[in-house]
């Protein structure tokens, strides 16, 4: 690292976590008891010339259309009225008997480097991007972004806390990250190659005990290997590797899990006759398409963030309160909807999934599937 060391303030006191055990998190929708949220503070958007942002933030955009991007530190307005979403969210968590635990504040503005690059930060506004909760186990994932080398620093002191209560903490293989990792396709457009396993944590999602891993330009066939080999040492545990669903970056605003049985499909990047064939039992809802705001700058996240809800449990859910059909269609399917507001969640790249990571759940590895 250059100049300073990474600057991280500590997290807040300890809550009283009484009858809670260190870390319990099998699935997206049992009863939820602890709970990640992260913070605004110190955002910003990574430099496109560095190969490995172009890949994960605009994979879209042409090198000169991410030459005329705005980069660095994201506007004073925009962290503050995030910031106070996010205290929102925590509050009405709270007010649902949910302990809700911070990340400390990490000054992302701080440069850091390899023999093989250099790179600033990028945020702590998703916990759930880079740290997977599986059990009793924390594994902190090898993402293919350079700036977020070091992102979870600021969780470093929780998870520090969670070891000593018990918790199993693992941590992926540090990936290298060189220029070979994000190939040009025909297009000349970036990829994620396969020199090293890399992925990120919101590839994956939880379903007791099977895990649906998402091959993409945020996780590749590597690192998908990685975790079939580390997860065979915490049970008798499954992974459905989804190729071809959605190509670019994370899994959770194309699925969501709402309660046994019942899914949430977006209708823009899975078919009717292509649903994973682990779910093809199941109820689907599909997701009613999102209105389009418009921007005049690309975005971090697509129109369909709004999908990327949280479930308190079976029956109550944190949803995008600018999505009122969604909204509608949970209700009618029994589903108590707690609407919040996420300003700026497609400029930032994060909805209510994105934004947590739940930590304490009642479930367990339960076979769902069979």
């Amino acid at each position: 690292m250059t100049g300073d060391q990474i600057v991280t303030t500590p997290a807040p006191s300890t809550p009283d976590r009484r009858g809670l055990p260190a870390v319990n998190s099998w699935d997206e929708f049992t009863p939820l008891r602890e709970i990640v949220v992260g913070d605004a503070t110190h955002i910003r958007l990574p430099g496109q010339d560095d190969p490995s942002a172009w890949l994960t933030c605009f994979p879209k955009l042409t090198r000169a259309e991410l030459g005329e991007l705005e980069v660095g530190a994201v506007p004073a307005q925009i962290v503050e009225e995030t910031n106070e979403d996010l205290a929102e969210l925590c509050a009405s968590l709270r007010g649902l008997g949910v302990t809700v635990r911070r990340p400390a504040v990490v000054d992302h503005s701080v440069e850091f480097g390899t023999p093989q690059w250099r790179s600033a930060g990028f945020k702590s506004y998703c916990p759930r991007d880079l740290t997977l909760v599986v059990g009793s186990a924390i594994i902190e994932t090898p993402s293919p972004t350079r700036s977020r080398y070091f992102e979870l620093f600021g969780l470093r002191p929780l998870f520090q806390e969670y070891l000593l209560r018990g918790a199993t903490w693992l941590a992926a293989p540090r990936p290298q990250l060189a220029d070979e990792l994000y190939p040009l396709d025909p297009d000349g457009l970036p990829e994620l190659g396969e020199s090293e396993p890399v992925f990120d944590a919101a590839n994956v999602l939880r379903l007791g005990r099977d895990l649906f891993y998402q091959v993409s330009r945020s996780g590749n066939e590597l690192g998908l290997r990685w975790l079939e080999s580390t997860v065979r040492l915490l049970g008798d545990l499954r992974i459905h590797p989804l190729r071809g669903v959605y190509g670019y970056t994370h899994i959770d605003s194309t699925i969501a899990f709402l309660r046994p049985g019942l899914v949430l499909l977006n209708p823009g990047r899975i078919r009717p006759d292509a649903v994973p064939e682990p779910l093809r039992g199941w109820e689907v809802l599909w997701c009613p398409e999102p209105a389009r705001p418009a921007t005049s700058q690309p975005t971090l996240s697509e129109h369909w963030i709004t999908m990327n809800l949280l479930m308190v449990d079976e029956e109550h859910a944190i949803v995008d309160a600018d999505h009122p059909e969604l909204i509608a269609l949970l209700e009618k399917r029994g589903i108590t909807v707690l609407p919040h507001r996420l300003r700026h969640a497609r400029a930032l790249g994060g909805g209510f999934h994105c934004v947590t990571l739940d930590t304490v759940r009642t479930g367990g590895p339960e076979n769902y599937l069979d």
